[in-house]
C-alpha cells in the first residue's frame, strides 16, 4: 500500500490529464482543441491543486486508520481522482495525452483504477471527422485526398495524441498508411509545454535531491519535434536505411512525395498488434522479446540513435520473431561522447562489478548527487537492479515483479531506498533512455520473456562484440557483415 500511494503521488500531476483522455474514449470527441493557453492553464492547475487536496486529506486521514481503512481511503481517492480529471480536461489532447500514453503500458505499481484508464489508450484515442483530416491533406498537399490518393480510407486505422492514421493507396498502386496531424494540436502542445511545472513538479517535491529542469526540458524538446513529421520522417528514413533488409526487423519506407510537416506517409505494415502476441506460445513471444530487445539497445550502440516510444501499439508482429517498427516521432540521437559515457558505466557495473568504480562514475556522470554517507555497496546495490538481467551469464525471465520494482526506485519515496533515491537525479541525456527501464521491461514483463540477456548484451555492445549466441544473432551476423555494418 505504501509503494502504491507513492506511485500515485508521484504521477498524479502526469497521469491524471492521462486518465481524463482515457475516460473519455469511451464517446467521441468534440473536434475543436481547446489550444487557449490561459484556458488550459486554467484547467490545470484546477486539476492539480484539487488533486493535492484530496490526497493530502486522504493521508490525514489514514495516518490512524486500521489498514482496512486505509485500503478503502486510498481506492476512493484513486476514484474520486479519475472522475475529477474526467471533468475538468475532457477531451483535452496534445502533451496531456502524449504523456499519459507514455505511461499507459506501465505495469502493476500503478493503481488498477488509473491503469485500466491508461489502458485505453494503448492503441486508439478519438477520432477526428474525415472533413478535417480533408482539410489538411488539402492544405499541405494541395488537392483533396480523393484526387491525391487513388483510394483513401474514411475512418482511420489508428488514433493518437497528436494525429491519426488512415490506409490508403497511392496512384502509382502503392499501399500505404497516412498520418494526418489534428488541426491546432501543435498550439495544445505548446500551451501544455508551458504548463511543464505544474505536470512535473511533483518530481521535485518528492525527491529532494532531484532536479526537474533537464528533464521537463528533455521531454519539452522531444515533444515540440513530435510536431513536425519532417523530422519524423527524416529519423524513420535513418532506421530504414540501417535496417533494410534486416533477418527480423522491419521499417516501413516514407513515401516523400505525399509527406509534409503534417502529413507522414509511409509503405503500409502488416502484422499482429500486441494483444494477439499475448496469446502465442511462449517460444514466439521470447522470439518477439529479442528482436525488440536488439532493436532498442541495436539503435543505441550500433546507430547512436534511441527510438524513444516502446508502447505496444507501435508495434506489429509476425512469426520467427519479425517485427515491424512504427512510430519515429519520439527518438533521441546520443553523441558519441554519450556513448561513451555508457560505455563506461556498464564496464564499471557489469564487466568489473567495482562497487567504488561504481560510484565514482555514476557521481561523474551528474546522476549521483551528494549521499556522502551512502555506502559504496548502497550505491552499487541500488543501480545494480537496473543492470540485472545482463548481470550474470544466464536464462532469466523478465517478469512483471521486476518491473514494478523498476517503478518502485523510481517513485517509491516510502520504500527501503528512500534516502539512495534523495541523491539522484537524471541528465538530460539519461532522461528518454529510462523509457527502457520504465517502459519496455514491463511489455517484457507481460511476455514473461526468457533469454540470456547477458549474451545478447555482449553481442551489441561494440566494446565486447561477443559472437552470436543465438539462432537469430547468426543470421543477425550475416546480415551485418553483407551490409558492412562491420
Amino acid at each position: 500500500m505504501r509503494g502504491r500511494s507513492a506511485v500515485v503521488a508521484a504521477l498524479s500531476a502526469a497521469t491524471a490529464s492521462a486518465v481524463a483522455i482515457a475516460l473519455v474514449t469511451r464517446r467521441r470527441a468534440t473536434e475543436r482543441l481547446r489550444s487557449g493557453r490561459a484556458e488550459r492553464t486554467t484547467e490545470l492547475v484546477k486539476l492539480t491543486t484539487s488533486a493535492g487536496a484530496n490526497y493530502a486529506r486522504m493521508q490525514a486521514t489514514a495516518a490512524f486508520a486500521s489498514e482496512e481503512k486505509k485500503a478503502e481511503l486510498q481506492a476512493r481517492f484513486e476514484l474520486q481522482t479519475a472522475e475529477q480529471v474526467a471533468e475538468v480536461l475532457g477531451n483535452m489532447k496534445g502533451a496531456v495525452m502524449k504523456l499519459g500514453q507514455m505511461a499507459s503500458y506501465l505495469d502493476g505499481g500503478l493503481p488498477e483504477p488509473v491503469r485500466e484508464a491508461l489502458a485505453q489508450m494503448q492503441q486508439d484515442a478519438p477520432p477526428m471527422s474525415f472533413e478535417l483530416v480533408a482539410g489538411v491533406i488539402e492544405s499541405e498537399l494541395g488537392a483533396h485526398p480523393d484526387e491525391v490518393f487513388e483510394s483513401f480510407e474514411r475512418e482511420p486505422m489508428a488514433a493518437a495524441s497528436i494525429g491519426q492514421v488512415h490506409r490508403a493507396v497511392t496512384r502509382d498502386g502503392r499501399a500505404v498508411a497516412v498520418k494526418v496531424q489534428y488541426p491546432g494540436v501543435d498550439e495544445a502542445i505548446r500551451a501544455d509545454l508551458d504548463n511543464s511545472d505544474l505536470l512535473f513538479g511533483a518530481m521535485g517535491m518528492l525527491f529532494s535531491g532531484l532536479d526537474p529542469a533537464p528533464i521537463v526540458n528533455e521531454l519539452r524538446d522531444r515533444l515540440v519535434e513530435e510536431l513536425d513529421y519532417r523530422i519524423e520522417a527524416a529519423n524513420q528514413r535513418r532506421f530504414v536505411e540501417y535496417y533494410r533488409g534486416h533477418p527480423t526487423i522491419s521499417v516501413p519506407d516514407v513515401v516523400d512525395e505525399h509527406s509534409t510537416e503534417r502529413v507522414l506517409c509511409t509503405e503500409l505494415a502488416t502484422g499482429a498488434r500486441w494483444a494477439d502476441l499475448l496469446g502465442w506460445s511462449q517460444a514466439e513471444r521470447n522470439l518477439a522479446a529479442e528482436s525488440l530487445y536488439r532493436f532498442a539497445f541495436g539503435g543505441i550502440y550500433r546507430l547512436g540513435v534511441f527510438n524513444g516510444d516502446p508502447h505496444p501499439g507501435n508495434y506489429l508482429f509476425n512469426p520467427g520473431g519479425k517485427v515491424v517498427f512504427l512510430d519515429y516521432g519520439l527518438c533521441k540521437t546520443f553523441t558519441p561522447e554519450e556513448i561513451k559515457s555508457f560505455e563506461r558505466l556498464i564496464v564499471a557495473m557489469v564487466l568489473h562489478g567495482d562497487p567504488a568504480e561504481v560510484r565514482a562514475e555514476w557521481t561523474q556522470q551528474g546522476v549521483l548527487t551528494g549521499g556522502d554517507h551512502l555506502s559504496d555497496a548502497a550505491v552499487f546495490d541500488y543501480f545494480s537492479h537496473f543492470f540485472e538481467q545482463v548481470m550474470n551469464d544466464e536464462v532469466t525471465e523478465i517478469t512483471s515483479e521486476y518491473a514494478s520494482d523498476s517503478l518502485r526506485r523510481y517513485f517509491d519515496l516510502s520504500g527501503p531506498h528512500a534516502e539512495m533515491m534523495k541523491s539522484v537525479t537524471l541528465p538530460s541525456s539519461m532522461v528518454i533512455i529510462q523509457r527502457i527501464n520504465l517502459g519496455l521491461y514491463a511489455l517484457f514483463g507481460e511476455l514473461r520473456a526468457e533469454n540470456n540477456w547477458r549474451r545478447l548484451a555482449e553481442e551489441i555492445w561494440p566494446f565486447v562484440d561477443r559472437d552470436p549466441s543465438t539462432p537469430m544473432g547468426e543470421r543477425i551476423r550475416a546480415w551485418e557483415i553483407e551490409r558492412g555494418h562491420r
